[in-house]
This record gives C-alpha cells, structure tokens and sequence, in this order.
C-alpha cells in the first residue's frame, strides 16, 4: 500500500509539472501509461518472488529515468499565436499593399478584421543584423495574414516559472486543451499587425499605431493585454508592431557607425518603429485607414519609444498625436531606456569580447540564440546622429518636437514590481535612495520616511510604517511618474493640449502596479474571466471610448463622458481613473523639487 501511495504522489507532482511546463499531450498520455505500468510491475513481481527490494531499486531509477526523458522528448514546440480565439475564423477579402495581397480573419462575431504577421521589413537576418531595417520584399500569390509572426529575439522565462507566476502573481491561469506550446521567436521578426473594424467601410478611418513595452529587451505585439480588436470597435484601426529588442536592437559599435550609409548605430529596434510607422503612412489606405490621422501610442518602454518618435528628425510629418503610458526620455538625465553614446559603446564592447571577436561583422556569424548569452545591458537608446540627434529635453526647449496633443500618465504603484529584490529597512532606506538621488537622498528620506504609513488609494494599510512601500513610492516616482510631469510641463509651454492621467483602480489581477491599466484602455478585460467585476469593466468602456475620442480628435472628451480637463496654466491637476473618475493633484508632486534638484546636477549634454 505505501508503495502504491509514493508511486501516485510522484505520478501527480509529475503530471503537474508536465501541466505546468505545457508538455505535448502525448507526454500526459505516456506519463499515465509509465505510471501505471510501474505500479502495475511492482505487483507483478511481488507475486513472483518475496524480496524485490533490490528489483525495485533499479525499477525506480528507470522510472524517473523514463519520466525525465518523456518530458524532455514531449517538452512544448514553438508555435505561432493565432490571430484570433475563435476555431476556423472566416477570411476576409483581399487586401493590396504595396508588397502583395493578403488576407486577414474575422473574430467571432465578425465585428473587427485582423491581419496579422504583415511583413513591413525585410528580415533583419544575415548581413542585414545589425542595419538599418531594409524595404519588405514582395510576394506573389495571397499571403494569409492569420497567425502572429514570432516574437523578437530575446531571453525567454522558463515556462514553469511563467505558469507559476500567473498563478501565484496574475491568478489568471487556465486548465485547457490547446495551450501545449510556447510562442515562436524569432530573428525575423519585423511584422505588425492591423485591426481593423467591420461596417466603417469609406470612411477614412483614424489610426492607432501602438508600440510594446518590455525595458526593450523583451516583450511582443502579439500581448493579449493590448491587442487591438476590441479598441478598434471604437471606430479606429489599431497597428501594432515588433521591433528589434536586446543586443540586436541597441548594440551600438563604431564600426558600424562607419559602415552605414546613416551614420548611425544603437538605435536599430527604435529605427524599426519607424519603419513601421512609414508602413502603415504608405498602405493603412488599403484597410480603410486615413495616413494623415495617425496616433503613436505605446507603455513603459513602448511610451519612452513614442517619446524618441516625438524627437526624432524622421518622423516629423508622420503623425498627429501621441500617447504615453507609464514612462519617457523627456527628463534632463532619463532613468531608463535612454543612454549615452559613451555608454552605449562600453556596453558593445562587452559584446565583442564575451562573443570572443574583435569586430560587428564578426557577430552576425554568431547564431542569434548564442548571441542574446551576454552580460552587457541592451536597453536603451542612445544619440545615433540620425534618429536621434540631441537629448530630447533640448528638441522640447526649441518647440521643435512633433506631437500636435498629448495623453499621458502613469499609476498608482509603477515602481512595486520591480522591487521585489530589494530589501529595505530604516538602517538602509537611504542608502538605496542614494543610488538614484545621490546628494539628495536625505532630503527625500525626510519628505518620504522609512517609517511612513503606506496607503492605497482609499485607506491606510500598514499605520505602523514599511522601509519597503516608501522605497517603491519614491522609486515610482524616479522612475515613471517624474517622467510624466516634465513631458506635461514641456508641452503646457509650448501651448499643446496635454491631458494627464493617475489611475488607481484595483482589482484581482495586475491592479494598479505597472501596465495595470492596459487592458482596460485597449478593451481586454474579457480574456480573463472572473477576474475582473461591473465596476472594472465600466472603466474600461470609458477608458476606451478616451482613448478613441484622441485618436480622432486630439481631444478625450465625448458625450457621455466625465469631463477630462487639459493641464494648462490655470490646472494642473490631473484625471483619476478608478471607480469614481474626478480630477486631483499629482499624488507625487511633492517629491519632484527634490528629483528636479538632482536631475540639474546631472543634466546629460
């Protein structure tokens, strides 16, 4: 009996693991089949003889054996992402675009047309690594344009950790059929994908072109949390698009400096946005869309890159207006996404000397999964002299950046996720404000306590005070919302009309940490079932039809709707976004004294 017992409890941590890591079903079905052929071996042969321990001894190692190796052979296969959930979707009509005709599907109720995995470059593989991204090619035949193309290359989580986190983290996770892969990645990689409403057909319909985010070293369009299909029932087509990430997307050398006919390096994946952005300008006619009514938009990283397209000489004419969520490159000393030439240069020379070669035209000969095993920081972008020319605060001060309006803002706890590593506690709390403060550490240790009361947005949590929740709500403000506030002042002085926003809705998935308010801007809330309640999914609807009224007008404002007022000379406040929508101060306003003293101190030239 003991025996049977141990043998059904390894069966079931072993199913569970196969579960967890989204083995093959033929490795569940092979699993039982050992499972129960063990037990099934133990009886045998203690009908046959009475001391088996030795036997069994043998039999267990072969048994984990065999449970290792069907777990290996059966490990999940990469695969690409349908376009759409729903089984055997329709196919549209043709489409023609400058490369060829293609095909999209319709989702369930044929209410939006995806088209998804559009070449609008051609792969950046080979001699192209490292390049500027060249023209797509062109195809004969239709294409069909029904799977997301893979995501960019990039350090992929283990599937086990992932699965764990959407447990334990995102409670988001399903038992089903059907999800035994793992998404396909890829070096080539430069496909977008364009959402597009049924039923507007003549109309001209405005654009939102949306970029990801992910510290640019990760992340893919491909993100449920933001695909297009439901915003586009607004009455707007959505574009989303890959870019090149990590060591390929910002590797910067001077011999490439030299090679390219631009002048330029480090600023590949920002250069494939733009690249896309010209894309759609040329084809979005094709879907119904209008090219001189285009939005940039995009989160975290994907907002700092819409800070960069705002600045960059490239794309002066090739949009209307821009929307920034939860980060920019706009501050004096930005705290991520955006460095040095200097430091962009050490970091290639990591490159160089762990790949063991001593130039760029060496590492393209390097397979891509070797080349993404290095130490040096691939995540920001940098002053090439062609896509970007200056520190983007100075194209703010001479009135020479792009964006006609803006809607920006951030959340309630940005910073929290990515301190999970941190320990804090009175005796260090200042030490580890130093790191991003310097001088001023102590100045805003005596603004933000280690002892302070931690609240969220409705009640106090902790009176007795926490090292850690006052280092996230400085850090927060380092980090993101800073950001946001200077980019709001650069266009309040330029006349602009900015709208600023704070949201703060919780609830039992991503809440109101970092990229909490996607799915409810881009109308995904459905994906997770049971997750989200009434009150979430009335914010979403309004935060949608915000985000729709900008794309058409430059203006959130619409029927129906609390009214959103512009930050301007006579207001600065900002719109809460929660499950009351009123207007209130910058909850972080009173740090940023400190942070501008330090960000003059260092002022990048």
């Amino acid at each position: 009996m003991a025996f049977t017992i141990m043998a059904i409890i390894v069966g079931l941590i072993y199913l569970a693991i196969l579960e967890l890591s989204k083995n093959m079903i033929i490795g569940w079905v092979i699993g039982i089949i050992l499972i129960v052929g063990f037990i099934a071996l133990r009886f045998f042969l203690k009908s046959k003889e009475k001391n088996t321990k030795g036997i069994m001894t043998l039999c267990w190692l072969g048994f984990f054996v065999l449970l290792i190796v069907n777990g290996i052979v059966t490990g999940p296969p990469e695969k690409r992402v349908p376009a759409v959930a729903n089984s055997n979707p329709e196919v549209t009509s043709v489409v023609h675009v400058n490369e060829g005709d293609l095909t999209g599907v319709y989702n369930a109720d044929k209410s939006v047309k995806v088209y998804a995995g559009v070449p609008f470059a051609a792969p950046p593989v080979g001699d192209l690594r490292f390049k500027e991204p060249q023209p797509a090619e062109s195809w004969s035949g239709v294409k069909a344009c029904d799977e997301f193309a893979p995501m960019a290359m990039q350090e992929r989580s283990n599937v086990i950790y992932n699965s764990l986190s959407h447990i334990l983290g995102w409670h988001d996770y399903e038992m089903k059929i059907g999800d035994e892969y793992i998404e396909a990645m890829s070096e080539d990689c430069l496909y977008l994908n364009v959402f597009v409403p049924e039923g507007y057909e003549g109309q001209n319909l405005p654009v939102l072109f949306y970029i990801h985010g992910g510290s640019l070293n990760s992340g893919q369009p491909s993100y449920t949390e933001y695909r297009g299909e439901d915003l586009a029932k607004q009455g707007i087509i959505v574009v989303n698009c890959a870019y090149r990430v990590g060591v390929f997307g910002y590797y910067a050398a001077d011999d490439l400096k030299a090679e390219s006919p631009n002048g330029t390096t480090g600023d590949y994946g920002l250069l494939d946005q733009i690249a896309a952005l010209k894309w759609v300008r040329d084809n979005i006619a094709s879907f119904g869309g209008d090219p001189n009514r285009i939005t940039i938009a995009g989160e975290s990283a994907g907002s700092s890159s819409v800070n960069a397209l705002c600045v960059s000489p490239l794309t002066g004419e090739m949009f209307n207006y821009a929307i920034g969520e939860s980060s920019s490159i706009v501050e004096y000393s930005p705290y991520h996404t955006f460095r040095s030439y200097e430091e962009a240069l050490e970091q290639g020379n990591i490159v160089r000397k762990e790949m063991g070669v001593s130039s760029s035209a060496d590492l393209r000969n390097i397979p891509a999964d070797k080349l993404l095993k290095n130490s040096s920081k691939q995540n920001a972008m940098t002053i090439d002299g062609y896509a970007i020319t200056e520190m983007p605060y100075k194209t703010y001060e001479r009135g020479a950046n792009h964006e006609k309006a803006l809607l920006n803002g951030f959340n309630a706890k940005e910073a929290d996720a990515f301190m999970l590593g941190y320990e804090a506690t009175a005796e260090n709390y200042e030490e580890l404000l130093s790191e991003h403060l310097g001088s001023h550490a102590s100045e805003m240790a005596k603004l933000v306590p280690a002892n302070s009361p931690q609240r969220d947005q409705h009640f106090i949590i902790d009176p007795l005070g926490d090292a850690k929740g006052a280092l996230c709500q400085v850090y927060s403000a380092l980090w993101f919302t800073y950001s946001h506030y200077v980019w709001t002042k650069c266009l309040v002085a330029e006349n602009v009309p900015v709208y600023e926003y704070y949201f703060s809705k919780t609830n039992n998935i991503l809440s109101n940490y970092h990229a909490g308010e996607l799915p409810y801007a881009y109308g995904n809330l459905w994906r997770h079932p049971g997750l989200y309640d009434d009150e979430d999914y009335k914010l979403s609807e309004i935060m949608q039809k915000y985000w729709a009224n900008f794309v058409k007008t430059g203006d959130p404002n619409g029927e129906g709707l609390p009214y959103w007022p512009k930050v301007d000379a006579d207001n600065k406040q900002l719109l809460q976004l929660d499950t009351e929508i009123k207007t209130i101060d910058d909850p972080n306003e009173f740090m940023y004294p400190v942070i501008d003293a330090y960000q003059i101190e260092h002022k990048m030239q």
